[in-house]
C-alpha cells in the first residue's frame, strides 16, 4: 500500500498553495508549519514573508486565508497576532487519515526517499574479556538504529568490531599452549556463556600473573606475538579458539538483551591485517600521511596538544608496528569499496570523538570519504550510578553487563509479579513478561536519554509503573489488549462522521505523526525522539481512557467502534514503536 500523507503535510501543501495564488510575487514561501496549543497547527511563515514583501503581516494572512478553497480537511483558520494562522482540523480529517493508516501494515509509514546501504559499527567487546556496564549502550542504541534504519527503507549492515587482535594474545596463547587443557568444557554438550567466560578469566589472570612475574614466560610469549602476527598456522589456530570461546559469550550477553546477532556481523581487528600494509601505502603515496621521526602520521591544523603543538594521527608506529588508526581507515575502505556504503555509522563512546574526527577526515582528504559516502559518529555518554559519578562496583571495579540484567529482570519479574492475580497471569507468564520486562527497562532508559548526555542507572526508576519508563508503556499496550478483550462483540471500526471528544482529537492528531517522527529519528540518528513519541501517545492514551469510556460504562454503538478503533490504532502503534526500540509488549501485564 502507498504511505500516507500525514495532515501537517496536508495542510502544508494546501497553505503552500494558497501562497502561491494570493501572493505569486512571494515565490515558493514556505508556511512554516508546526504543532500548536491555541490550534492543531500554527503557521507562522507569513511574518518573514512580510518583512520580505514589505507588506502588513495580518493583510497579507488574510489575503492567504481567502485563498484557501473550503473542503472537507481545514476546519477553521483564524489569523492571529502580526500574522499567525491557527488552523484547525475537521474531525473527519483526522479520523480518515488514519483509517487509511490502519489499513497498512506499516502504519502508513513511507519508505524515505534515495535510501543507500548504511553500515552500522555498534557493540564492540573484546575477546577474552569481560562484557561491562560501558558495553551497554553502543550495543542498545545501535540495534535501535539498525531496526529504524530497515523499517524507513535503507539497506543495514551490522559490524560488530570487535577487540581479537593485539600484544595480549601473545601472553594468552603461550599460556595455553604451556596448560593446554585451561579452555576445555566440562562436558562437549552445550557450553554456557557463564562457563565460557569462566574459563577465560580463570586464564586470562593466570597468564598474567606468570607474565608479570616470570621473564622466561614474558620472552617466550612476546616470540608468540611475532608468530602471531606472522601468521603462523598452530598460532593461529590457538587464537581461534579464544575468539570462539568468547563468542560463546558474548552471544549469551546478546541474547539476554533480546539483541540478534550472527556471525557474520562480527569482523573484528583482525578482519583487516592483510589491508593494513595496503592503506598505509596509499595514504604515504597520496601525501595525506608523512614519515615523522620513522612514524606515518597524519597532521591537522585544528588539533594540537597542550603545549601548542599539533597532535598527529599515527596510522603506522615508528617500529613498524600499526596503530588503531590504521584499522579504522582500512575498515572503511573496506565498507565503502567492498561493501557499497553510502553511510558509516559509528555508534561510539563520546570520548573517542577526537579520533574518529582524524580519522574520518583522513578518509576524506583520500577520497574513500566524499559527497555521496558520509561517516557519522553517533556518540554517547557515560552510564552513570545514583550518585552521579560513572558506575562502579562498591570496590570500585567496572560492573560486570551480565549482573546488571540479571538484577533488571529480577525486580521486573517482582513487579509482574505482584500483577499476577488481576492480570490472570500464569507462573511461566510471570517469569517470560520479568524477562522482557527488565530488559525493556534497561533499554528504554538507555534510549529515552539523549545519546551525549550521561544517564543514571536507577533500576528502582526503571522498572516503575509511573513516569516515562517502558513499563508504563507496555502496560499501556496491555490494557488495550484487554479493552479489546471485554469489548464483547464490538470491533474497531472508523466513523469519519462523528464529532470527536478533545480527548479523541489529541490522541488521533499525535498517532499521525508517528510516520514524520520515524523519519526525523531515521536522519538525526537520535532515537530518544522515538522514546519520547511514544511516552507522549501512552499519556494521551491515559488521558483518553479517562475521559472517554470505551467499554464501560457501555457508549452508544457507533461512539464505541470508534474509540476502539482509536485504541487499536495506538497499540499497533506502540508496538511497532517499541519494536523499533528493541523492546517486547506482553499482551498480559
Amino acid at each position: 500500500m502507498a504511505s500516507v500523507p500525514s495532515l501537517a503535510s496536508t495542510v502544508q501543501q494546501r497553505l503552500a498553495d494558497a501562497l502561491s495564488a494570493a501572493l505569486p510575487e512571494a515565490g515558493s514561501a514556505d508556511p512554516l508549519l508546526r504543532r500548536s496549543d491555541r490550534a492543531d497547527f500554527q503557521a507562522n511563515g507569513i511574518l518573514a514573508l512580510a518583512k520580505r514583501l514589505k507588506g502588513n503581516p495580518r493583510e497579507l494572512a488574510a489575503k492567504v486565508v481567502d485563498a484557501i478553497p473550503a473542503d472537507d480537511v481545514l476546519k477553521e483558520i483564524e489569523v492571529s497576532g502580526p500574522g499567525f494562522l491557527n488552523i484547525t482540523i475537521t474531525d473527519e480529517a483526522i479520523v480518515r487519515t488514519l483509517a487509511a493508516r490502519a489499513a497498512d501494515d506499516r502504519l502508513g509509514v513511507a519508505y524515505a526517499t534515495g535510501a543507500g546501504t548504511t553500515v552500522i559499527d555498534y557493540a564492540q567487546p573484546n575477546v577474552a574479556k569481560e562484557m561491562h556496564v560501558g558495553h551497554l549502550r553502543s550495543a542498545v542504541i545501535g540495534a535501535a538504529m539498525v531496526e529504524i534504519l530497515k523499517f524507513t527503507g535503507e539497506k543495514v549492515i551490522r559490524r560488530h568490531h570487535i577487540g581479537d587482535w593485539g600484544t595480549q594474545f601473545g601472553m594468552l596463547i603461550q599460556y595455553l599452549i604451556e596448560h593446554p587443557h585451561e579452555l576445555d568444557h566440562k562436558d562437549e554438550g552445550t557450553v554456557s556463556g557463564e562457563e565460557a567466560m569462566s574459563n577465560l578469566n580463570r586464564l586470562y589472570k593466570a597468564s598474567r600473573g606468570l607474565f608479570d612475574s616470570d621473564e622466561e614466560f614474558k620472552d617466550r610469549a612476546r616470540r608468540r606475538v611475532v608468530d602471531l602476527q606472522a601468521g603462523d598456522k598452530e598460532t593461529l589456530a590457538l587464537w581461534q579458539r579464544f575468539v570462539d570461546e568468547s563468542k560463546i559469550y558474548f552471544y549469551s550477553v546478546f541474547n539476554k538483551l533480546d539483541m540478534e546477532i550472527d556471525d557474520v556481523d562480527v569482523v573484528g581487528e583482525s578482519g583487516y591485517n592483510a589491508m593494513l600494509a595496503e592503506t598505509c601505502r596509499l595514504l604515504e603515496e597520496s601525501g595525506v600521511a608523512v614519515r615523522s621521526n620513522g612514524a606515518l602520521c597524519v597532521f591537522f591544523d585544528d588539533v594540537k596538544g597542550p603545549d601548542g603543538n599539533p597532535v598527529p594521527l599515527i596510522v603506522q608506529k615508528s617500529d613498524g608496528g600499526y596503530g588503531y588508526a590504521a584499522t579504522d581507515l582500512s575498515a572503511i575502505r573496506d565498507r565503502v569499496q567492498k561493501l557499497g556504503a553510502t553511510t558509516l555509522l559509528y555508534v561510539v563512546d563520546a570520548r573517542q570523538s577526537l579520533h574518529f574526527k582524524m580519522v574520518f577526515e583522513t578518509a576524506r582528504r583520500i577520497g574513500w570519504l566524499n559527497d555521496d559516502v558520509k561517516a557519522v559518529q553517533l556518540a554517547f555518554g557515560t552510564v552513570l550510578g545514583k550518585d552521579g559519578k560513572p558506575f562502579k562496583t562498591r570496590e570500585g571495579e567496572t560492573v560486570r553487563l551480565v549482573d546488571l540484567l540479571d538484577e533488571a529482570i529480577e525486580r521486573a519479574t517482582a513487579v509482574v509479579a505482584e500483577k499476577k492475580e488481576k492480570a490472570g497471569l500464569t507462573d511461566e507468564e510471570v517469569v517470560e513478561n520479568g524477562l522482557y520486562v527488565g530488559i525493556g527497562a534497561v533499554k528504554y532508559a538507555d534510549l529515552s536519554t539523549s545519546a551525549v548526555r550521561d544517564y543514571k542507572f536507577d533500576l528502582d526508576q526503571m522498572v516503575s509503573l509511573n513516569g516515562d519508563t517502558s513499563v508504563y508503556l507496555q502496560y499501556a499496550y496491555a490494557r488495550i489488549q484487554s479493552i479489546k478483550r471485554n469489548a464483547g462483540g464490538r470491533k474497531p471500526v472508523a466513523h469519519p462522521e462523528l464529532e470527536l471528544a478533545p480527548a479523541e482529537r489529541a490522541l488521533g492528531l499525535h498517532l499521525d505523526q508517528f510516520g514524520e517522527v520515524l523519519a526525523e529519528v531515521a536522519t538525526s540518528y537520535e532515537p530518544h525522539k522515538l522514546a519520547a513519541y511514544l511516552y507522549q501517545l501512552a499519556s494521551l492514551l491515559t488521558t483518553f481512557y479517562d475521559q472517554c469510556p470505551v467499554v464501560r460504562p457501555e457508549p452508544p454503538l457507533e461512539v464505541g467502534e470508534n474509540r476502539l478503533f482509536l485504541v487499536d490504532l495506538t497499540a499497533r502503534t506502540l508496538h511497532q514503536g517499541m519494536a523499533l526500540l528493541g523492546i517486547r509488549t506482553p499482551e498480559r501485564l
